[in-house]
């Protein structure tokens, strides 16, 4: 008998769908409520790009003597850089008076969507830098470095 298919994928555009929020206090992290998360600020709109925000493990090798082949285990847990481009606005008004540096917090990623049951990634952050960015015929933008601070808690149910 074969086994089990993967239940088919509803596949979607990013752009116009995915939600990120940055929320100063969740008092736990795997589980923030609709109040925390409305507390927060939305960035969505003013998001030129997103890189990193995602976690992988580090690897050791495992040899044994009772074998040439050398397994893996997985071993620490490792955030990737991370950073979010969002436009500046030629009155100074934008996210650098949200994410100025060493601002600690939560940046959400609803990536599917603010919706209900769904789920989301939740990433304690702080901020390394807000910087601007330059380039001849690009859109005025703040680079915002951020590291993460602890483990983050991926696949948290969206609240109601």
């Amino acid at each position: 008998m074969a086994p089990p298919k993967l239940i088919p994928t509803s596949r979607y555009v990013p752009e116009g769908t995915r939600k990120v929020y940055f929320v100063p206090t969740i008092a736990t992290q795997a589980s923030p409520t609709r109040a925390e998360m409305n507390a927060g600020t939305d960035l969505s709109d003013e998001i030129a790009e997103m890189n990193g925000f995602t976690v992988t493990s580090d690897q050791i090798e495992v040899p044994d003597m009772a074998s040439r082949f050398t397994g893996k285990i997985p071993a620490r847990i490792l955030a990737d850089d991370s950073s979010i481009r969002l436009y500046a606005s030629v009155t100074s008004n934008d996210v650098r008076t949200v994410l100025p540096r060493d601002t600690a917090g939560f940046i959400i990623c609803l990536w599917e969507g603010d919706v209900p049951t769904q789920k989301m990634d939740v990433f304690p952050v702080k901020v390394g830098a807000a910087s601007v960015q330059s380039g001849i015929s690009d859109p005025g933008s703040i680079l915002v470095a951020f590291t993460i601070t602890k483990i983050p808690t991926l696949n948290v149910t969206i609240p109601a």
